[in-house]
């Protein structure tokens, strides 16, 4: 990678965030976005500063850990199509943290770490319908199998939204149509903590994806632990959807979409591809939060609605490829 693709690189993350800061209900000019960052006696300080400045870092940071999730399954199991939303992940990272509601659990560790242990039970799920005689892991039934535990994640959300009567679990719906109308910076604290570690370990463990994307044969004669590190990026990527999902509900196909873009114009090794993965998912979410904030002013569309309509007709286009 080059060094004046870097610098496209930082300048366009800069920005994408400059952008999100100005655009909204109430758009604000470049100028007084900076004096609202710095200036507390600024006029456009609080909307700046309270509102718009977590929401737009909160988003930057949930789309670019979507996106190396994305890219890291995509590795693992050798399938262009996976990511966290189609595999069932965001749907169980979902069913906890609606149940966690519906319980009335409390504290603000209580629904993330509900969404995890969904997440995690998702996975496993999947992986285990997905094993094929008992032992071979086949890529394409692992879809199909994600899929189904998604759609059956989704029935469980919706069955215990209609029975509980505990108090906000009703308004769920929406906000797991995915948002960042709620994002404050102590969301964000909790984000950063719970997403820090599995972001951590991905991008360690990048050489080891570089092999895996092989096959488990050729990965494990070149010295990788292909057992240990498929643990490690299952958890990873659970705990980070899981995080995602706490924070600002199921925001899908970002994991599709992001390293697929990335690799038409790169195509860098996992070391390399990762960090670029990360940087151009937080741009595309922070971008989609524009879109959702602004194209039925003064309302608001789910997240997640935006990155549908966008990710759709990729994964039909991609479906279709890999089919033929």
């Amino acid at each position: 990678m080059t060094a004046a693709r870097i610098w496209i690189l930082v300048l366009v993350v800069i920005a994408c965030l400059l952008i999100g800061l100005s655009a909204g209900a109430v758009p604000i000019p470049l100028s007084e976005v900076w004096a609202g960052l710095w200036r507390a006696d600024a006029e456009a300080s609080a909307i700046v500063r309270d509102l718009r400045a977590p929401r737009v870092v909160l988003a930057f940071l949930v789309g670019g850990s979507l996106g190396i999730c994305g890219a890291a399954l995509q590795a693992m199991i050798r399938n262009p199509l996976a990511e966290p939303y189609l595999l069932g992940l965001s749907s169980g990272a979902g069913l906890g943290a609606v149940i966690a509601i519906a319980i009335r659990a409390g504290g603000a560790w209580a629904v993330p770490v509900a969404a995890f242990v969904g997440a995690l039970s998702a996975v496993a799920l999947v992986y285990r319908l997905s094993l094929v005689s008992g032992r071979h892991l086949d890529p394409h039934v692992l879809l199909l199998s994600g899929v189904v535990v998604g759609s059956f994640a989704g029935a469980l959300m919706s069955a215990v939204m209609v029975l509980s009567d505990a108090p906000g679990v009703r308004n769920a719906f929406l906000w797991l149509l995915g948002g960042f109308g709620a994002a404050s910076w102590r969301a964000l604290a909790v984000f950063t903590v719970y997403a820090a570690i599995p972001v951590a370990l991905l991008l360690f463990h990048a050489r080891s994806l570089d092999l895996i994307a092989l096959g488990d044969e050729p990965a494990h004669h070149l010295g990788a632990e292909v057992d240990r590190l498929r643990r490690v990026i299952y958890l990873s990527t659970a705990l980070l959807t899981a995080a995602s999902v706490a924070t600002c509900g199921i925001i899908g196909f970002v994991g599709l979409v992001v390293p697929h873009a990335v690799r038409t114009v790169f195509r860098p090794l996992h070391r390399t591809l990762l960090p670029i993965v990360f940087l151009v998912g937080g741009c595309f979410l922070v971008l989609a939060d524009v879109v959702s904030r602004t194209v039925v002013r003064p309302l608001e569309l789910p997240v997640g609605v935006i990155t549908a309509l966008i990710g759709v007709p990729l994964f039909a286009i991609l479906l279709r490829r890999t089919l033929t």
